[in-house]
């Protein structure tokens, strides 16, 4: 059985404790071993009211003994704790000068934890750097769900259960909560990135994890086309009451120049909506207006549309004032409904907390992004491809064919027209 006590050792009038830690082993053979704590005291003070435990009746000194005790208990505790851990023939000077070292140092736990919901955290710290906003609000959104999958199932889903079956099993939880095929798609998807970081980061995965795709389900590309634009952009505005809210016309009209400025220049609100005069520079007649791109950091020279240069002059060469993105989402489709874009598709509608599939008029799904879809829709097939990219900023032909829903079909069509 081991014993913790303490000694007083400087030569000095005030000076730190050491520790003593005493044990004897199976053999009967006696240990003491030594180290220095943190404990700070005086000599007379520690000899008068520590060993002698002489009363007094002074609060300061009362309470100093008390700190003093709680520190030698806090310390004793831990040592004689970590004692019982390890054979005795691992206890020596070196074993307690670290074990007395990590009690004021203590260690912090960098185990990564293995089960799905807990990594999701671990994952979005390792990635705090890299990661916007929207994009941790979106992985938080999937750990809840996840959380909440994982009640349904009465089971932890650990990162080596992500295999095919729990692919499955995913899927028709989502069908129970009538989710769309699309949502499920991509929620997976994102489940998948976050296994396969854990992957990189050494841990064990499903080897079925790579191969595990559930392939999106085509749905109509939503844009404006050039005449649909015209016509926004000839709508004589009105206030107008929407969802319970007021739209007044100054509004709207700002609204309506932000659609034409994306819609000829292909950017992402985050981009355009920051626009000033001061980035824009002329060259050979030509103006171009320079910014980084606020989610790939690039740094982008884009050349100015007769139409946003119409725009600047209407308004004293000067942008439109800013909007909030749920506020411009909703000018819109009040702008659309003013300019009668009332052609009956198949698209996604946020109701609530979902996106619900179905037939609407084509004013209800117009959102933020519709200008920089439309941008890339109208002029695919006239603006080379490679060109189109840069400007909309994607990574790859094929994420970009995505975007504007272009099928083999459709790809193939377009090269016949070049052989004619």
């Amino acid at each position: 059985m081991a014993t913790v006590n303490f000694l007083y050792r400087s030569n000095k009038p005030e000076g730190k404790l050491t520790l003593r830690l005493l044990f004897r082993d199976e053999e009967k053979t006696d240990y003491v071993f030594a180290g220095n704590t943190k404990i700070e005291v005086s000599k007379e003070y520690w000899y008068k009211y520590i060993i002698k435990n002489t009363k007094t009746s002074d609060i300061k000194i009362a309470n100093l003994k008390i700190e003093v005790k709680t520190k030698m208990t806090d310390i004793s505790n831990f040592i004689l704790n970590e004692f019982k851990k390890y054979p005795e023939t691992d206890i020596d000077k070196k074993w307690l000068s670290t074990q007395i070292d990590n009690f004021y140092n203590p260690k912090k736990d960098n185990t990564i934890p293995t089960d799905l919901v807990s990594f999701f955290d671990y994952f979005l710290e390792y990635r705090k750097n890299e990661l916007e906003p929207p994009s941790v609000m979106k992985y938080k959104t999937i750990q809840g769900k996840l959380k909440d999958f994982q009640t349904y199932r009465k089971q932890t889903i650990y990162l080596t259960d992500v295999n095919e079956a729990f692919m499955n099993e995913f899927i028709d939880y989502y069908k129970l909560l009538d989710h769309q095929h699309n949502t499920w798609q991509k929620e997976f998807a994102f489940i998948k990135t976050v296994c396969k970081k854990a992957k990189f980061l050494g841990l064990e995965v499903s080897h079925q994890l790579e191969a595990l795709t559930i392939k999106p389900k085509k749905v109509e590309s939503i844009y404006l086309t050039i005449e649909e634009l015209e016509k926004i952009n000839n709508t004589i505005l009105a206030d107008e009451n929407f969802e319970g809210k007021l739209y007044k016309i100054k509004d709207l009209e700002t609204a309506k120049d932000w659609l034409i400025i994306s819609a000829y220049c292909g950017q992402r609100v985050s981009d355009f909506m920051r626009f000033k005069t001061k980035m824009i520079r002329t060259e050979n007649d030509q103006m171009f207006i320079e910014f980084t791109q606020k989610k790939t950091d690039k740094l982008m020279t884009v050349p100015l549309h007769t139409k946003i240069i119409e725009i600047l002059n209407k308004r004293n060469f000067s942008f439109p004032d800013m909007l909030q993105d749920q506020d411009y989402n909703k000018l819109l489709k009040v702008l659309c409904k003013q300019a009668k874009i009332e052609n009956i598709i198949n698209g996604g509608k946020q109701i609530g907390q979902r996106k619900v599939y179905n037939d609407y008029k084509k004013y209800e799904l117009v959102t933020s992004h519709i200008g920089r879809r439309s941008f890339a829709s109208n002029n695919y097939g006239i603006i080379p491809t490679s060109y189109l990219i840069y400007i909309t900023g994607h990574s790859s032909e094929a994420m970009f064919l995505n975007y504007i829903g272009k099928s083999n079909k459709d790809i193939a069509i377009e090269v016949a027209k070049y052989f004619k």
